[in-house]
């Protein structure tokens, strides 16, 4: 039978770890990111740093001379972050290329909307026995008033949040700049960081957590791959069983919106879908609805599932770390919540053998 001293020691241990991670990540965490993605993508460039350091080398009257490891990080990084940028700017041009396409036609679709708002309200004026135009006239109202009150509304908003908008592109600018100096310095500095590391009393701490955001990052970066790449392929079937003929290109799309923060394919999909089944096109309308559902649940499988397997975690326990670390810290507690719980058992058995010993 085991010692009870033994299990409240345990307890406490538990309890102790688990703290120090929440605290760590809700104080410490925010303060240090752009330095964790700095070592992070230095340590990505870190192979070709070093093929290029020694191959650039040269003597010169018996001196060996070589090109600063500074200097081809610089390089290197500025060419990613160009390719990067370069990247978001094509897509952003392509979605606002379908934004134009969007405003010009949106006109008809309100024209349409309106035809079947008012076909609507005239039938019922005929089964309710109501005087002609009346309810026709209630909802001209309502949307003139409407659109009266948004645009009242609207250009308040704006000048409000202009101030915070700005501070905002200020605090962006600041975050790139640190973490280009940062990764630089990094590349730098690489052999002394590791020394200290493992002078230090911490390092065996220091290479756990290290070892274990590797794993998580990369299990999360192909987990999110497979799961675009799986929801596109089905927008893609659906979109071709309503035989729209941009099926490719939205189903691909929809994917990537369905693999953005805060979106997801709902965005696209629900009104969608409800505009159909207002139109009276109850089979596509359905398909789409349908389709979000499907969507949406094997984004929910294939996150509990196959992170769960990539970390060593079962599905249960990924699932119910990805929705406290969500209700604690917000939508990035859907990658700290598994990334806290490796954290706490892996420190708990650490302590804990110690202990024993």
């Amino acid at each position: 039978m085991a010692d009870p001293g033994r299990k409240l020691k345990k307890i406490w241990l538990l309890c102790g770890i688990t703290g120090a991670v929440y605290l760590v990540f809700r104080y410490l965490l925010p303060l240090v990111v752009p330095f964790l993605l700095a070592y992070g993508t230095a340590l990505c460039l870190r192979p070709s740093v070093r093929f290029f350091e020694y191959r650039l080398r040269w003597g010169i009257r018996g001196k060996r001379c070589q090109v600063p490891v500074i200097l081809i990080g610089t390089v290197e990084l500025v060419i990613l972050l160009m390719s990067m940028v370069t990247g978001i700017y094509l897509l952003l041009r392509k979605v606002f290329e379908q934004l134009d396409r969007f405003w010009r036609m949106f006109p008809s679709w309100l024209s349409r909307l309106d035809g079947i708002l008012t076909k609507l309200c005239r039938d019922t004026e005929r089964i309710f026995g109501l005087k002609e135009d009346s309810l026709v006239n209630v909802a001209a109202d309502m949307v003139t008033e409407l659109g009266e009150a948004v645009k009242g509304a609207t250009m308040p908003a704006i000048m409000n949040n202009s101030v915070a908008v700005i501070k905002s592109l200020v605090g962006i600018l600041i975050f790139f700049v640190l973490f280009f100096i940062a990764t630089l310095l990094f590349l730098q500095e690489t052999e002394e960081i590791r020394e200290k590391k493992s002078e230090s009393l911490f390092h065996k701490e220091f290479a756990m957590i290290g070892r274990r955001l590797a794993v998580v990052g990369n299990a999360w970066l192909k987990t999110q791959i497979m799961i675009l790449a799986v929801t596109s392929v089905l927008c893609v079937m659906g979109l071709l069983l309503i035989r729209n003929p941009y099926s490719l290109l939205l189903g691909i799309g929809i994917g990537l919106t369905d693999a953005l923060p805060f979106l997801g394919s709902g965005v696209i999909l629900i009104p969608w879908g409800g505009f159909l089944l207002i139109r009276g096109e109850w089979m596509n309308g359905a398909i789409l609805l349908g389709l979000y559902v499907v969507c949406y649940f094997v984004r929910q499988f294939m996150e509990t599932k196959i992170m769960g397997d990539k970390m060593g975690l079962s599905a249960l326990e990924t699932l119910i770390s990805m929705y406290v670390g969500l209700q604690l810290f917000g939508f990035p507690g859907v990658l700290l919540g598994p990334v806290g719980l490796l954290v706490i058992m892996d420190l708990l058995n650490l302590y804990w053998q110690e202990e024993r010993h």
